[in-house]
């Protein structure tokens, strides 16, 4: 009988792209997904790697056992699911901002409920977040969509939109628009901006909005902490779009300005999970428990 572990070790590295890269991200050596990869052709009697210089590259076999994998592992995460058992450990991973607004106190509220459970947290951005689900080091995500997402009919994850969270204007105390009660994007067309770098989930959310609004944002600084963006725009070194669900530090002496008008830029926070899982009692509860959070 075929193992479905060396398959999934098949998948990862179809998504990692190298040998090495598969085994980051299965805590194993480069020498152990190899061996892996060897025995489940031989399982087979089919070649699915060949040389391409230095790297690897998947053979046709290896392509549609890969359309067979995913509904293995969909059966797979059903099947625990009718089982009804409990994880030992559950394993949350997410953009900093969810992790803050949701996933902690999903976590502590689902701890409350069962003491001796225990969840780990982990902060990623969205697109490592579905790496960490395809790897099984995480079993269920809070992200944000982006352009490198996979889409909604991807045969390997569930996804659910969560939360709509409306973007402010952060501007310094003494901004002529801060004493504005709304402003549109486009007022803000000829500031100076503070970013996030370019990695980031945030990065294309304000690239696109603002040239929705006619603009391009003349970017000055490229920061990865919202206390740091926070304090640089109290200093006046420009201005930032700051989702709604992040708290503005009180010693900072800025103010949160409510866009309106159109674009507005909203972010759509979603839950991730491996399709088939999310009926399994431990994460059916903690996506109720996420439904639920006001925020």
């Amino acid at each position: 009988m075929m193992d479905l572990r060396r398959v999934q070790v098949l998948r990862v590295l179809a998504d990692r792209g190298t040998v090495t890269a598969a085994a980051e991200a299965l805590y194993v050596t480069p020498s152990a997904v190899s061996q892996q990869l060897r025995a489940l052709a031989d399982e087979l009697g089919v070649e699915l790697l060949v040389r391409d210089g230095r790297r690897v590259r998947l053979t046709a076999a290896a392509h549609a056992l890969l359309e067979h994998a995913d509904a293995l592992q969909e059966h797979w995460e059903r099947a625990r699911a009718d089982l009804g058992g409990s994880r030992r450990t559950l394993r949350f991973c997410g953009v900093s901002s969810a992790i803050a607004a949701l996933l902690s106190p999903a976590a502590a509220a689902m701890q409350a409920r069962e003491p001796r459970r225990r969840i780990e947290l982990v902060e990623e951005e969205s697109e490592e977040c579905f790496r960490l689900l395809l790897a099984e080091q995480a079993d269920l995500a809070v992200v944000l969509p982006t352009p490198a997402s996979p889409p909604v009919d991807d045969p390997r994850f569930e996804q659910r939109i969560l939360h709509e969270d409306p973007q402010d204007l952060l501007v310094p105390a003494g901004h002529p628009l801060a004493g504005r009660r709304a402003v549109t994007l486009a007022d803000a067309a000829a500031e100076r901006w503070i970013v996030k770098p370019r990695e980031n989930d945030t990065y294309d959310l304000l690239l696109s909005a603002c040239a929705a609004a006619g603009f391009t944002p003349a970017v000055a600084h490229q920061v990865k902490e919202w206390f740091a963006i926070s304090r640089l725009v109290a200093d006046g070194h420009g201005i930032c779009l700051l989702p709604r669900i992040v708290p503005v530090p009180a010693e900072h002496a800025v103010t949160r300005v409510p866009l309106t008008g159109n674009p507005r830029p909203v972010r759509k926070l979603i839950a991730c999970l491996r399709r088939g899982s999310a009926g399994q009692p431990d994460l059916a509860e903690a996506l109720a428990v996420l439904a639920g959070l006001v925020i």
